[in-house]
């Protein structure tokens, strides 16, 4: 086992331009998502007041707070934990929309949950991360060494993705035309320069990969796989029919990695445990998502 030591002195070679990148990035994503989002996505889930609550319960409740209990249980790298509740912190990835299409979901549901986790992330990503990470003593530890401050918390994620979001649907809803053609090129544009961004840090760091990623794939492999359980049981429990509880399944499985990273390196200082684990999570709830969406897909052409 690696100790201690060795795992909080990895360093991701990730320097300040490749910071702003990022964050230029996942803003661009959120405001190509957000061009597709109108008022009516958020009407349409006030109608059915009992979906909103069974997506909100498990990707902001149910998800952290398991993630807290399984953590108490396995007793990972304090760094790790604190990993795992940062990406349970973090909204759902806006690949969860073309997977729920492809599994055979709720697309219309997807793309609302997405819209609304993201509205209210603003407040409960940074409160999750904050409070469950002060209940479990050695990631407590790792807080106060980086002084994390709630409100510097707040501001980024409200910059990265609350002013993308009303910026995007502002045009959506006042230049709906316009809004479609910049969307069919900004989405694969920005997918791509993110893509990127993931495979130079990569490339820089491979020597850090293959000496170290065997000490989180267990963890983000289980921690994904419960995600997906959690999302799926939590809609079944409601009674939400199986294209609902597909998405809500999905929707609570994809998490989004990318913004755990730009947390993990603008406020803690890239550490190593905490990078790992969200890098690749960025990589394996990708694959995974697929994975569910074409068996779910394949069941329903089978039906």
């Amino acid at each position: 086992m690696t100790t201690e030591i060795d795992i909080d002195a990895i360093k991701i070679n990730f320097d300040s331009s490749g910071l702003w990148v990022l964050n230029i990035a996942i803003a661009i994503i959120m405001f190509g998502v957000a061009l597709g989002i109108t008022l009516d996505d958020f009407k349409r889930l006030f109608q059915n007041p009992k979906i909103v609550f069974v997506g909100v319960l498990s990707q902001f409740f149910l998800l952290p707070a398991l993630t807290f209990l399984a953590i108490l249980l396995i007793k990972p790298h304090p760094s790790f934990a604190l990993g795992m509740m940062l990406i349970a912190a973090c909204p759902g990835g806006n690949v969860s929309n073309f997977f729920s299409k492809m599994a055979g979901g709720n697309a219309a549901l997807s793309v609302s949950l997405t819209a609304f986790s993201t509205l209210i992330c603003i407040v409960m990503t940074p409160f999750n991360l904050q409070f469950w990470g002060s209940l479990y003593e050695p990631t407590n530890e790792i807080l106060k060494t980086v002084e994390l401050n709630w409100m510097d918390l707040l501001k980024l994620v409200s910059l990265i993705l609350g002013i993308p979001l009303f910026f995007g649907m502002l045009i959506k809803h006042y230049h709906s035309e316009m809004a479609d053609k910049i969307e069919k090129l900004l989405k694969p544009l920005s997918m791509l320069v993110f893509i990127a961004l993931i495979f130079i840090a990569f490339s820089q760091n491979l020597d850090v990969f293959v000496n170290h990623i065997h000490h989180v794939i267990y963890l983000v492999v289980f921690h994904n796989i419960f995600a997906y359980i959690i999302g799926f049981y939590a809609a079944k429990s409601f009674g939400l029919n199986e294209q609902d509880t597909k998405t809500i399944s999905i929707e609570t499985g994809i998490q989004n990695g990318g913004l755990g990273l730009l947390l993990i390196f603008g406020f803690f200082d890239g550490l190593g445990g905490m990078a790992l684990l969200a890098a690749f999570w960025g990589i394996w709830d990708v694959f995974s998502g697929m994975a569910l969406a074409a068996f779910w897909g394949r069941k329903k052409v089978e039906k």
